[in-house]
């Protein structure tokens, strides 16, 4: 057993009370410190994705005991994965609030960072659905705190819309877990695998209605149309590096959707037949044309880049809702591009905003560093958008590769075809106005607050752009890997025995337990 897999999540949860306690009054120590802890946990993940990259499937039992009795932390190919896409992306992420100064307009950002990071690490590796609802609360708290970061009206109401959607699918998850407990007496995930295949079809009621709320709540994570009302407000509103943050939290519920949906309930499970494409694959494909409808008709930039993010996610549940191990592999390339792009742009909106009057999609005089802002800007909307040379148009690609020989086909390759001649045209639309319209545009007489943005946030997103360009250099080897990925999770034996069959100290519940 590996000691190593619990410190992305004792890290941060250490680092954050230390923070607020010790350098409360001291931004320039909360910054070492937050940055420090940030480099460890990339460290940390990169060796434990090294490690499992073999196949090795990681188990750390807490006090030693084992399960399904025992809170457990598993890490496999997808999880490790998923933590060192969320710590690289926290990096940036940390440059960019340090060099805009935007954890200097509130407090206790850089703790609240550390509660996040600590909520989505352990929702990656948690081997346990009770332990999952509990990291989804972990995240939620902080991301609330960072949400209504450096105050006002607006945010506030974002915040609070916010916080209501996902306390009805905090309800939901404790309904379904009840559920499940009842018919299968556990809730750790492995252990479930082997125990939903020996309920019987005359008694399939009750796991088929835990299986659709388990769904429900993991769309409304993922914002599957209906469920994507919060999103756009949220994102807009919320500060911009946070905001970008929250790029990867998105995909915690395609994750949930993964793991559960091939491991539980596979595809080929008699109990649960017919649910996987009963709605999600259509309600994908929904999503993606409203996400990109919603970017050619947005207003301002922010709620651009939020309707983006509605269509990237549609795009990922389109591929994920095939639930073929060519979906899942291209679904898992397409996250780590949609992640990466969303966080891009939406900084880039705030460096847009640095040197603007507002974000509105109207003309009006030159931002400063127009340059600079409109380069990033329009290798950001290329990546988006999907088209070529960046990883988007691979991503795109491989989705419309992995639908051949569905009964949807038609249906999936019009939708993506037809939403990203839309998503270009609302891209473009929004680069002429921002940077080449402003050009006929007078400068005011009188001097603007507008600032230039500091080098540091330049830095930052050319950091994003960089790791974008390098997702598409490497893109064979991403999507081999992708691809071994996905065969692990439609085979999970291995997974399953390192769980359930490792022994502890104490693996049988004492007498009064």
């Amino acid at each position: 057993m590996t000691h190593w897999i619990i410190a992305p999540i004792i890290l941060p949860a250490l680092l954050a009370p230390f923070i607020v306690l010790a350098a409360r009054y001291h931004i320039g120590i909360q910054r070492v410190f937050s940055l420090a802890g940030v480099l460890a946990l990339i460290v940390i993940a990169a060796g434990l994705a090294w490690q499992v990259s073999d196949g090795t499937v990681l188990l750390y039992q807490l006090s030693d005991w084992a399960a399904p009795f025992g809170i457990v932390l598993v890490g496999d190919r997808l999880s490790t994965l998923m933590v060192l896409l969320t710590v690289i992306l926290a990096l940036f992420v940390l440059l960019y609030a340090i060099g805009s100064g935007w954890d200097e307009r509130g407090r206790h950002f850089h703790a609240l960072f550390q509660f996040q990071l600590m909520g989505i690490t352990g929702a990656f590796l948690t081997g346990d659905l009770f332990n999952l609802f509990v990291f989804f609360e972990v995240l939620l708290i902080a991301s609330y705190g960072l949400m209504i970061h450096a105050g006002g009206n607006a945010r506030l109401r974002a915040g609070v819309q916010y916080v209501l959607f996902n306390l009805i699918g905090s309800t939901l998850f404790l309904f379904a877990l009840g559920s499940i407990y009842a018919e299968t007496g556990t809730l750790n995930m492995a252990d479930l695998a082997r125990r939903v295949t020996l309920i019987g079809p005359e008694e399939t009621v009750g796991i088929r209605v835990a299986a659709v709320l388990l769904l429900l709540v993991f769309a409304i994570k993922a914002a599957v149309v209906p469920l994507h009302f919060w999103l756009p407000s949220s994102y807009a509103e919320a500060p911009a590096p946070v905001a970008a943050l929250f790029a990867i939290m998105t995909k915690v519920g395609a994750y949930a959707i993964i793991r559960v949906y091939t491991m539980i309930f596979p595809p080929d499970l008699e109990v649960t037949s017919g649910l996987h494409d009963f709605w999600l694959l259509p309600a994908a494909l929904v999503s993606l044309a409203i996400g990109m409808v919603g970017v050619l008709a947005a207003k301002r930039l922010d709620r651009l880049v939020a309707f983006s993010i509605i269509g990237s996610m549609g795009m990922v549940m389109v591929s994920i809702a095939l639930f073929t191990p060519a979906g899942i592999a291209a679904a898992l390339y397409y996250i780590v591009h949609s992640t990466l792009a969303g966080a891009a742009l939406f900084l880039i909106s705030d460096l847009v905003r640095t040197g603007r009057a507002n974000l509105d999609l109207t003309p009006q005089p030159p931002v400063m560093g127009t340059a600079l802002t409109a380069g990033l800007f329009f290798a950001g909307a290329i990546a988006m958008a999907g088209l070529p040379p960046l990883s988007g148009f691979l991503g795109k690609l491989l989705v419309l590769d992995a639908a051949f020989g569905t009964d949807l086909v038609v249906w999936v390759w019009a939708v993506v075809l037809i939403s990203s001649l839309i998503s270009i045209l609302g891209f473009a639309r929004a680069g002429s106005l921002l940077f080449w319209k402003a050009h006929s545009i007078e400068m005011p007489a009188e001097p603007t607050e507008a600032v230039r943005p500091t080098a540091l946030s330049y830095v930052a997103v050319g950091g994003l752009i960089s790791l974008l360009t390098a997702h598409t250099v490497f893109a064979g080897q991403v999507h081999g890997y992708t691809t071994i990925m996905a065969a692990q999770l439609f085979a999970p034996d291995t997974y399953v025995s390192t769980v359930v069959d490792t022994p502890g100290k104490l693996s049988e519940p004492k007498e009064g337990y």
